[in-house]
């Protein structure tokens, strides 16, 4: 039983791997950050390349392009 206590004592105050999980948040965060920032960027330019290929389609129906 001794040995199950130490094992659990030294268990609790091991503290190696507690910079790599916080460095794996830190990059979960930064890649959320950034997967939503595209998203929205995407958004704004799929909007800008179709009205700029709606004017150029008017633009040439009004020369007389097909």
């Amino acid at each position: 039983m001794q040995g199950l206590k130490s094992l659990a004592g030294r268990f609790a105050g091991d503290t190696s791997g507690a910079t790599s999980i916080e460095y794996g948040l830190i990059a979960v965060l930064i890649a959320v950050g950034a997967i939503g920032g595209m998203q929205a960027l995407g958004g704004g330019i799929s909007g800008s390349w179709g009205t700029t290929a709606q004017k150029v389609s008017e633009a040439m129906k009004s020369a007389g392009q097909p």
